[in-house]
């Protein structure tokens, strides 16, 4: 028989990463080296037959990985993103149809609430409805020290983060039925907050109250809600976070001495979507190699 055991410590790269900046949002194609979104290694086997998804930031990162993850358990997948993330959807959305799924682009910033509800109803038109309700969309950027941070950024980092969720989640509910679920990125800076994450770390914190609370009050009507908290991942948010010291030292610092990848986040997201996790509600998942919560 195989041995299927795989060693945690050295599956994936075990060093630091080369200093490197980008622009915001990042982009995949300029990542070094490249992220691992389980192209090549996920396989599915029909948890998510039949549901359809929206996953906001789903052109990349970790929202790529469980988009890709989604369409090989059998869901078509309705992905949000920025028109300057162009590329990297059009990337996404060809893995979907790869699977014989149905692939939806839906491009625009979350920050408005006029966008939010074009986008969760363009969604529904596009697929048919709605099962699986993703909230990954986020920005944070490094920060030399609060007093520093322009009211701008604050503000970009509060409606990127907390009211776009808000204002999403409002409209998907009433297309939700019984067995659907919504699934918040949270992070393990909300339970470990970093002074240079600081603005960012408050919505994260914010997110898991939100999840609980919201877990709450839709469970009678059988839909339940979750969060993921990503420890370190490698994605093209990381370098450009406007942090290229910190690059060759980031996950370090974990348990398993090393950086995780979107692929290793993404089968949470099928599990929490699937009907296996159907006692699973208001609950956070941490996967942070071995960081606790």
């Amino acid at each position: 028989m195989d041995d299927a055991r795989v060693d945690p410590v050295t599956r994936y790269r075990t060093d630091g990463f080369p200093r490197q900046e980008q622009s915001q949002p990042g982009l995949t194609s300029l990542t070094d080296p490249r992220p691992d979104h389980g192209e090549s290694s996920y396989r599915g086997s029909g948890r998510l037959t039949g549901m359809r998804a929206l996953i906001t930031g789903g052109d990349s990162g970790i929202g790529r990985a469980v988009a890709i993850a989604f369409a090989r358990e059998g869901a078509d997948v309705a992905i949000s993103y920025l028109d300057d993330e162009e590329d990297d959807a059009l990337d996404t959305a060809r893995l979907i149809e790869e699977e014989g799924r149905i692939a939806v682009r839906l491009p625009g910033d979350v920050r408005t609430e006029q966008q939010c509800d074009e986008l969760v109803a363009a969604a529904v038109a596009e697929l048919g409805g709605l099962d699986v309700l993703v909230l990954n969309a986020a920005y944070q950027e490094n920060r030399d020290g609060l007093e520093s941070i322009p009211t701008a950024e604050l503000r970009r980092v509060v409606d990127t983060n907390l009211f776009a969720p808000l204002w999403i989640a409002r409209a998907a509910i009433p297309h939700l039925e019984p067995g659907s679920s919504i699934i918040t990125t949270s992070s393990i800076q909300a339970f470990h907050p970093s002074p240079k994450l600081i603005d960012y770390a408050m919505t994260k914190a914010a997110q898991v109250v939100f999840t609980r609370a919201l877990a709450q009050e839709l469970g009678p009507r059988g839909i339940r809600v979750n969060a993921v908290a990503p420890g370190p991942i490698w994605t093209p948010l990381i370098p450009a976070t406007s942090w290229p010291d910190s690059l060759p030292d980031f996950g370090q610092d974990t348990p398993l001495g090393r950086a995780g990848q979107p692929a290793e986040v993404a089968p949470a997201y099928v599990f929490l979507a699937s009907p296996e996790s159907s006692y699973v509600s208001g609950a956070i998942v941490p996967v942070t190699g071995g960081k606790g919560l």
